[in-house]
């Protein structure tokens, strides 16, 4: 289940906005519909999604940025509203200016900051307004939003590494097949005119490249519609539950990809379950942000499966170690942590650790990928020119021999 961010209007013509869970789109449409409010906007929630009141795009940069600054600004002793006065008039973001303009205001009309902040989703998630909020319980605001800053950067790249894993070899597969997609639409019917006027049977290699020229040169139109529906219909279906699950499954028995994928989730749990633990957040309540925020329906479950058995008084380690989502000496070394009582220290040690791995992961992925991509293009490639080029050799040799 998803969480969507929205912007609806109530009978009376009020704005209200929010976020809601549902399995998908519609799902949170007709939600909305039952508490009697008309959908006007409505978006899967993101960390740094778009804010639906403001418009505008706000980067992770600014959110590091804004987050340090205002720490700095805290711990040196001047006022909230006086910190959020001054950040929103010096905010080079327009859109984040306004943002940080109405929390202002929700601060000076009696709200904490941590409520005004989950006023606006689509920027600051749970997990911030959470550790914000435990922060202004515990009077360590300033240390409590070093801590995010961090956190925020460190996730930011973990995300990058991602990126970075998946764009290579979807762009080379992209950029293998507009090259196949070329030569079988216009060079090789050059090569068949060609080979008309020389006469005589050809190979059978060459006469099935032609066969396949003539099929996708004559239903080009259909196999780039075809493909347009294909990605389509599976972006829709891969926001709906079934999908979601399938691909989340997949990702991680993948060869390559799925242990990389499996490394980024341990970084990234422990790293937020120790930001979290080291705040002050409960171990409940962090276990609930962390299973959400994990990015994949399977740890998610182990996650929230583990949390039940932690409800019912069991240490962290031994429901993880029942769930299977995280290798057996990331489950030791929490163990460690508890028995010692600093396991928000042994996930932050782990999250390091883990964090160097995906690294060293990411590097070997790429570099068992480009020799594997380079095969198939080649292969594809090489094969067609060989076709082409088998005709001419043949009369060539035929020449030779008379």
């Amino acid at each position: 289940m998803a969480t969507y961010v929205y912007e609806a209007k109530t009978r009376g013509g009020e704005t209200r906005t929010g976020t809601i869970d549902a399995d998908d789109e519609a799902g949170a449409l007709v939600k909305l519909r039952a508490q009697q409010l008309t959908p006007v906007k409505v978006r899967k929630k993101g960390l740094l999604d778009l804010n639906l009141q403001g418009g505008g795009t706000i980067t992770e940069k600014d959110l590091v940025i804004f987050v340090r600054q205002f720490s700095t600004m805290i711990d040196a002793g001047l006022p909230l509203v006086q910190c959020l006065d001054i950040l929103s008039s010096q905010n080079d973001n327009p859109a984040f200016a306004k943002v940080l303009r109405a929390i202002k205001n929700d601060v000076e009309g009696g709200l904490t900051f941590s409520d005004a902040l989950a006023k606006h989703p689509a920027i600051f998630d749970v997990l911030f307004c959470n550790l914000v909020r435990a922060g202004e319980i515990g009077g360590i605001l300033d240390t409590i939003l070093q801590r995010l800053a961090v956190y925020i950067e460190k996730n930011a790249k973990l995300k990058r590494q991602v990126k970075g894993a998946l764009t290579y070899p979807i762009g080379v597969l992209c950029i293998a097949i507009l090259v196949i997609g070329v030569m079988m639409v216009f060079v090789i019917p050059t090569f068949e005119k060609m080979f008309k006027d020389f006469g005589g049977e050809l190979p059978a290699l060459t006469q099935a490249v032609i066969n396949m020229s003539h099929i996708v040169a004559d239903n080009v139109a259909y196999i780039i519609g075809g493909i347009v529906v294909f990605i389509s219909a599976l972006k829709r279906w891969a926001k709906t539950r079934a999908g979601t699950v399938f691909l989340d499954k997949l990702i991680l028995q993948m060869p390559a990809i799925g242990p990389t994928m499996r490394k980024i989730a341990v970084a990234r749990f422990t790293r937020t379950m120790g930001t979290l633990l080291s705040s002050g957040v409960p171990i409940l309540d962090a276990m609930e942000i962390v299973a959400k925020a994990s990015g994949n329906f399977v740890i998610e479950q182990g996650l929230l499966a583990a949390r039940a058995k932690v409800a019912e008084g069991k240490n962290l380690a031994e429901p993880l170690e029942e769930a299977k989502v995280f290798p057996s000496m990331v489950v030791q070394m929490i163990a460690v942590g508890e028995q010692t009582g600093a396991l928000d220290t042994m996930l932050n040690k782990i999250a390091d650790f883990y964090e160097e791995e995906v690294d060293v992961a990411v590097a070997s992925m790429t570099a068992l990928l480009e020799p594997l991509m380079m095969v198939f293009i080649g292969g594809s490639v090489g094969t067609m020119i060989i076709a082409m080029y088998l005709p001419i050799f043949t009369l060539a040799g035929n020449i030779k021999a008379e």
